[in-house]
């Protein structure tokens, strides 16, 4: 018990420090992360704080302009939210001209300020779960440290949920860690801190994956609990990238049961999770169609049109899968140029082939959520972001920690587990007694 209780608290502190340091380091750049959508967002919160649509326009227009004064805009395209060279005055300036342009045509409802068409301000206004987060933060702290706070919060939230996944799937304590520290250190890091909607629905899908991985270790109530509230989240935060993770899961968990249907091996848990997830990814389908929130043709005209500022395409698709190739061989000679994301992905294909662990086909579904998104917004401008292809930095950082502990066994079906039972009547001079001892904890 001493021991056990020792390893926990060398856990906890281990998970603090990092906590800690990322904190410290983010702290160089409270402000300067404003993108585009950043305003919209943070109106929406504003409105529903209290403040009138004006006030709360005004203000957004105010954080966003200011923000920008710091934005790195030759290095990350995507944050820009002013013109090069633009001065703060300028950039308020232009953005409230924009809103009165709207507003006197026909933009004059609805809970984010008008700083475009209605149309593609329907886009943020179906998405009232990260304006909700945002709240207590801008209540408390006002809009520069509450967005700040805010992106804190979801980014430390996603890095113990993947430490949690990890210990759960029989992972060391320093896999957990190097998990922990691998998510904030990559892209998944920097998009969680970003004052955008991405890093709360990424936090929401580490703790999806979480839940699956407790399904997998035939841990149905908890692990259905974290997977159905995890998805229901998402999709008031981002209800299309909640579908994709959700249709991901199911479809390589039904593929991982067949695999072990052919090897001769129990895949009930494993179907309980694909036939969960399936069932979740109908119904989110359902509910954005009955609530009438954009779709994925209204996302292939917005793409089309400059954000419905042109007339719609009679038929988008064969223009929207030209987009998709120039998006694609474009992204493929990014990636050879700077290829951080391959290597990443190799290691996590040798891990896959070299480790046995439940939260491997997990993983690898939720990067293919983030594949999936991305190919559902082939825009040249997010070449350079990691926005909308964020989840697919979970496979690595999920996958890569595994490989600092030894394979499993030939007999074992699964990567060891943290939670077998200790004999209670072995004593440390007996050799047999030990030998059960060892034989039965887990690899570290």
């Amino acid at each position: 018990m001493p021991n056990i209780r020792r390893n926990q608290h060398r856990g906890l502190v281990g998970m603090l420090l990092i906590a800690v340091a990322f904190a410290g380091l983010q702290l160089t750049a409270i402000t300067g992360r404003a993108s585009p959508d950043t305003k919209n967002y943070l109106s929406y919160a504003l409105s529903l704080s209290g403040e009138s649509r004006q006030d709360a326009g005004r203000l957004a227009i105010g954080y966003s302009c200011a923000s920008g004064q710091q934005a790195p805009l030759h290095s990350i395209p995507w944050t820009s939210r002013k013109a090069a060279g633009e001065s703060e005055e300028q950039c308020v300036r232009r953005l409230n001209d924009s809103v009165a342009y709207w507003t006197r045509h026909g933009n004059t409802s609805g809970m984010t300020a008008p700083f475009a068409n209605q149309r593609f301000m329907a886009i943020f206004e179906a998405r009232p779960g990260y304006p909700l987060f945002l709240v207590p933060f801008l209540a408390a702290f006002g809009p520069t440290w509450g967005l700040w706070l805010a992106g804190l919060a979801a980014a430390l939230a996603g890095s113990v949920c993947v430490l949690l996944t990890l210990r759960i799937a029989g992972a060391s304590r320093r896999a957990g860690l190097a998990g922990q520290a691998l998510y904030l250190a990559l892209p998944t890091g920097t998009v969680a801190m970003n004052p955008l909607s991405d890093g709360l629905c990424l936090a929401l899908g580490t703790a999806v994956v979480l839940g699956c991985t407790l399904l997998l270790r035939d841990r149905p109530r908890a692990g259905a609990a974290l997977v159905a509230g995890g998805l229901a989240l998402m999709f008031l935060v981002r209800y299309s990238q909640a579908l994709l993770l959700a249709a991901a899961l199911a479809g390589v968990l039904l593929l991982r049961s067949g695999w072990l249907r052919r090897k001769r091996r129990q895949p009930t848990p494993v179907l309980r999770a694909a036939g969960l997830c399936g069932v979740l990814a109908a119904l989110i389908y359902a509910g954005a169609h009955l609530l009438s929130w954009p779709m994925g043709e209204d996302s292939a005209q917005d793409l089309l049109t400059h954000h419905y500022q042109r007339p719609d395409r009679p038929d988008p698709w064969p223009e929207f899968f030209v987009q998709e190739r120039v998006f694609w061989t474009a992204w493929l000679r990014r990636q050879a140029t700077y290829p951080v994301l391959p290597v990443l992905l190799g290691l996590s294909a040798w891990a896959l082939l070299r480790r046995r662990s439940v939260v491997l086909p997990v993983a690898l579904a939720a990067g293919a959520a983030g594949l999936l998104n991305q190919a559902g917004h082939p825009n040249l401008d997010q070449l350079l972001g990691h926005r909308l292809i964020v989840f697919v930095w979970l496979l690595p950082a999920l996958a890569i920690p595994l490989l600092l502990d030894r394979p499993a066994g030939p007999a074992s079906g699964r990567g060891p587990s943290p939670h077998v039972a200790q004999p209670k009547n072995v004593r440390s001079g007996q050799r047999d007694g030990a030998v059960r001892v060892a034989q039965q904890l887990p690899e570290q």
